[in-house]
């Protein structure tokens, strides 16, 4: 894979591991652009839904998010350019207003807690994997190199696990992200197919009704 084929993933990645690593060895970079439901409701500071996005609880937050958003922002970089689905552009959309509306339930629930934040790139990551659905949902993923199983399989597994988790969640990880991101990432993709590509729709939909319980070789929509 050529690296600079993908400019925006790699800029996206770039500006996360930038923004974390600062956040690792400094307290109040991190105390002014964390996710604080609380602030931005009293002092109106809503930069914190996009700054909070490009920050992580650990390297290891930072990895698992940044290697999915490597595999999976290559793929719709791909697929928005090829499908005439508005490119980088719309990419980027996905990605930004993902983050807003994956932070808003949150919001809604936490605005009056002072002691709530949140960041991660969850749900911004998270739309980008779902929105990948919209193109090949029952492709093969490999669970640690061994187990396949169809993408939209994971994905079910992947929206349990982050209900579960976002109910008894202790860290500053919005779990809740997760599930929102997915959501948002799945709607936007689909309509912006039925309004930049209408003609894709049919090919979408036939693609959901050949089921893959383990997945098969990724199928390029024509």
């Amino acid at each position: 894979m050529n690296f600079a084929d993908y400019p925006v993933t790699m800029m996206l990645i770039a500006a996360n591991v930038i923004f974390s690593l600062i956040g690792f060895s400094n307290a109040g970079f991190t105390s002014k652009t964390i996710m604080s439901p609380y602030l931005v409701k009293r002092k109106n500071q809503y930069y914190r839904m996009i700054t909070s996005g490009f920050l992580h609880a650990d390297f290891i937050h930072l990895f698992f998010n940044m290697f999915t958003l490597f595999f999976f922002g290559s793929a719709i970089e791909y697929y928005f350019a090829k499908y005439g689905l508005g490119g980088n552009v719309t990419y980027l959309l996905l990605y930004f207003l993902s983050l807003i509306a994956s932070d808003i339930p949150s919001y809604l629930k936490h605005k009056d807690d002072y002691h709530y934040h949140s960041l991660g790139a969850s749900g911004a990551v998270s739309a980008v994997v779902f929105a990948s659905i919209v193109f090949g949902p029952w492709n093969e993923i490999r669970l640690y190199g061994a187990v396949s199983i169809s993408f939209l399989i994971y994905a079910v597994l992947f929206i349990i696990y982050c209900i579960n988790m976002g109910k008894k969640a202790n860290d500053n990880i919005n779990h809740d992200a997760h599930l929102w991101g997915s959501v948002f990432g799945l709607l936007f993709t689909l309509a912006l197919v039925m309004a930049l590509n209408p003609d894709m729709l049919d090919l979408v939909i036939k693609e959901f009704g050949e089921p893959s319980l383990f997945g098969r070789p990724p199928i390029y929509l024509k």
